[in-house]
């Protein structure tokens, strides 16, 4: 998994997955657009221990499946 990957890679690989993303690349609007993943579980409480785990100073962490009609997001 040291491999750099677009994120369109990284949702074909782990759909419906939470992904630790280490060195994430984003672009002029902060979008993430690539980066590597360092750990995918289907439990987020699991991705966010293990970068808890591995100290990184930039990480991004995604939910690849698709979220319920009812669900509000904050930010």
């Amino acid at each position: 998994m040291n491999d750099v990957l677009t994120i369109e890679e990284i949702k074909s690989r782990y759909p419906s997955e939470w992904v630790l993303i280490g060195e994430p690349q984003l672009d002029e609007m902060s979008r993430l657009m690539a980066g590597k993943v360092l750990f995918h579980s289907s439990l987020r409480d699991d991705v966010y221990r293990k970068a808890v785990e591995l100290h990184l100073p930039h990480f991004a962490v995604r939910y690849l499946g698709s979220l319920p009609e009812n669900m509000a997001l904050v930010l």
